[in-house]
């Protein structure tokens, strides 16, 4: 349980593309705690001020700041902000910090948000019930977690967003085409080199991650759960199956429950 002076806390999640942060009063919300307020930026250090407006009536020195990161300078800047604010509790999570067993060959190698991901899954997944978690960002990951809650692993393709980037970076005449907004899935039938690449790029990862899931569940005594959570998830969620669930706060969640459990620790 944790103490009270560990709340509120600040929960960041620093991504290749975005910082997302969420406020939290309490973890024992279930079957998730949620954040009372969120914030979504980009990693340019210029827009770390918005933070002291996000928090408003929390000074941004008082809670704890527990970050999970895949990208090593936009956090050192987060950190150096913070610090010249005069926040002096900033966790920076690593693999043995979660609750979370981990099986693959080097823990320390895995990204933590993928590990994260996985401790806020084990509060949703049924006891006894393997999973497999789906986060759609700037790459999409879709891993795997035994009937007993051990991540085993799983497999990265790059986010939709991170291809259409590179479609058009890596052609004459292929245009840079916006996939940030995906309120409804495209036309599989494209008649415009714009529409087809949008059908291409959405269907080709709906259909990639179908197959992982397929893949990843071969072999297991019941038909795993499926999590997802990122930006394109809620409209890949419902093409896939009526096991997947979009949770919106995942990773956010994973990083609260993992300061209340160093707390109790």
């Amino acid at each position: 349980m944790t103490t009270s002076s560990t709340l509120p806390l600040v929960a960041v999640d620093v991504g290749n593309s975005r910082v997302k942060l969420g406020l939290f009063t309490e973890v024992d919300g279930k079957p998730l705690p949620q954040p009372v307020r969120t914030l979504d930026i980009g990693p340019d250090a210029a827009q770390f001020a918005q933070v002291a407006t996000w928090l408003a009536d929390v000074p941004v020195s008082q809670p704890p700041w527990w970050i999970s990161s895949v990208e090593r300078r936009v956090a050192g800047q987060l950190i150096g902000w913070l610090r010249d604010q005069g926040t002096n509790e900033i966790m920076m999570l690593s693999a043995p910090d979660l609750p979370l067993a981990v099986t693959v060959a080097r823990p320390d190698k895995v990204g933590i948000d993928r590990l994260v991901d996985a401790v806020a899954a084990n509060r949703l997944r049924p006891a006894g019930e393997p999973a497999i978690i789906v986060d759609l960002g700037s790459a999409i990951t879709v891993d795997l977690l035994s009937a007993d809650g051990a991540f085993l692993g799983g497999a990265i393709l790059p986010g939709i967003g991170t291809a259409a980037r590179a479609m058009h970076q890596f052609t004459d005449l292929l245009p840079l085409v916006d996939m940030a907004t995906l309120d409804a899935p495209p036309a599989p039938l494209g008649t415009a080199t714009a529409e087809a690449m949008r059908s291409g790029l959405f269907w080709g990862a709906v259909g990639g991650i179908r197959e992982l899931i397929e893949r990843l569940s071969v072999g297991q005594a019941t038909k795993p759960r499926v999590f997802l959570t990122g930006g394109a998830a809620p409209s890949v969620a419902p093409l896939l199956s009526e096991h997947a669930e979009y949770v919106p706060h995942l990773t956010l969640a994973g990083i609260a429950l993992t300061a209340a459990h160093q707390a109790a620790s």
